[in-house]
């Protein structure tokens, strides 16, 4: 259990601040373009999915744009513990943050996509055993990414295994835990991770009005109380699974219109807005207790990534 605050969580709680990532950009120059430009545009981070199935490696990527950039944090969101043996994510982690200099922020979780599980040949067990191989799995990365020989059982077993080279990032590498689930992903939030992030999608937390976002951190509080660990110790994400952004209504329609939704087939909740509405939504949601944002975008909707880095996130962080 990690009792002190990181670095990155002290200072980027000191404002407000948001990450992105550009859906639908599979050509990898494309993207590494639009990251390259937001992190000129001052976005604190880019973060990389997890889907091997229908999008390039989360580890491959992001050592890719470590070489691209030079400030911003680098996120997988979220590595599935049940797609990697732990000693490669381990492996992976710490390969990034040294390509990085020490920029990577490592986010895991236990995987919902159970048509992916299928077509990997995976079984899908019930929440309670996939969280406790969550649990397993982050025991063992930590130990491994701080130096220390890990051994461990099925199903991914371990002999005194020790990583070499590690990450160069002190005092760690920062871990986030994805999923608002009050059972079992709040209660290893509290006990194991750095960042907590959910939003309002079905797999993530399904945190759908600032009312549910207030009593997920209730619930989180009550368990970091529980494990004896400061509540301030973790940064609370939250996450947006579409944000399009257009000056006037009737541009907002048109592309409302046109767009591409993530998971149209899911219960998710995108963003279409103003950057006057965008400013008040996610005030409710600071007001609620959310300190960090990250937003899926369109990766050929330029405006919105104008319109937020100029507009929604300056008057976020005069508030």
């Amino acid at each position: 259990m990690t009792a002190d605050v990181h670095p990155w969580v002290a200072e980027a709680r000191s404002r407000v601040r948001f990450s992105v990532v550009a859906a639908f950009v599979p050509d990898f120059d494309e993207l590494k373009a639009f990251v390259v430009r937001a992190e000129e545009r001052g976005f604190d981070a880019y973060w990389v999915n997890d889907h091997p199935t229908r999008s390039m490696d989360t580890f491959t990527t992001l050592a890719a744009l470590a070489a691209e950039t030079t400030t911003m944090r680098l996120i997988s969101l979220v590595s599935c513990v049940y797609y990697h043996h732990p000693f490669l994510i381990a492996r992976g982690a710490a390969d990034v943050d040294r390509m990085s200099r020490g920029r990577l922020v490592l986010g895991l979780g236990v995987g919902d996509d159970v048509p992916e599980f299928s077509l990997l040949g995976l079984p899908f067990p019930p929440a309670a055993e996939r969280h406790r191989v969550l649990s397993d799995a982050i025991v063992t990365i930590q130990g491994l990414l701080a130096g220390e020989p890990q051994s461990s059982p099925a199903p991914f077993p371990l002999s005194d295994a020790t990583l070499k080279p590690g990450p160069v990032q002190q005092p760690r590498i920062p871990l986030l835990i994805g999923g608002g689930g009050e059972r079992f992903t709040l209660r290893q939030v509290a006990r194991y991770a750095d960042v907590s992030n959910f939003g309002p999608h079905e797999w993530v937390g399904k945190a759908f009005e600032p009312d549910d976002v207030r009593r997920k951190y209730d619930v989180l509080r009550r368990y970091c109380d529980e494990v004896g660990r400061p509540y301030e110790a973790i940064l609370r994400s939250h996450w947006t699974p579409l944000l399009t952004l257009a000056p006037s209504h009737d541009q907002l329609e048109r592309k409302r219109e046109a767009a591409r939704i993530p998971d149209a087939k899911l219960n998710t909740q995108p963003l279409f807005a103003t950057p006057d509405e965008a400013i008040a939504h996610y005030s409710r949601l600071v007001d609620a207790g959310a300190e960090y944002f990250l937003a899926t975008v369109n990766g050929q909707d330029q405006e919105t990534v104008e319109l937020l880095a100029e507009r929604v996130v300056p008057a976020l962080q005069a508030r």
